[in-house]
């Protein structure tokens, strides 16, 4: 009995070690994603915010729209079509996160869940 509960122990130790560490890359994995869905929420700002002034200007205006280092001249209409694009994108991104998010946090738990399992077997014994 003493070296099966050793052993156990052994598997406690490993267990624990295992969930710290999961612990820890889940926290950041969380982290990231929280970063990145603020800076989706930025761009689907900005892009609600660009359409809101060029709302009021006719239709047939030439705007120039910042691509990469160059300003391109656009229709009105494209660069209504590219913020549309851009802010369906983020909003497809930013649910992509949120869900990865909550199956991090499940799977601590169930980690979490796991240990106490062992811990309470343990003590059973």
């Amino acid at each position: 009995p003493v070296k099966m509960a050793a052993t156990i122990d052994e598997e406690l130790k490993k267990a624990f070690t295992e969930l710290q560490a999961k612990v820890i890359d889940t926290q950041q994995k969380a982290r990231l994603a929280d970063l990145q869905i603020d800076q989706l929420t930025k761009v689907q700002k900005h892009a609600r915010l660009t359409q809101t002034e060029m709302a009021s200007l006719p239709d047939n205006t030439r705007l120039y729209e910042g691509v990469g280092r160059m300003f391109i001249l656009r229709s009105k209409e494209e660069i209504n079509n590219h913020l549309t694009d851009a802010q369906k994108t983020a909003d497809e991104k930013v649910k992509e996160l949120e869900q990865k998010k909550v199956y991090l946090e499940r799977s601590v738990k169930e980690a979490e869940d796991n240990i106490r399992e062992m811990l309470m077997a343990r003590r059973a014994q």
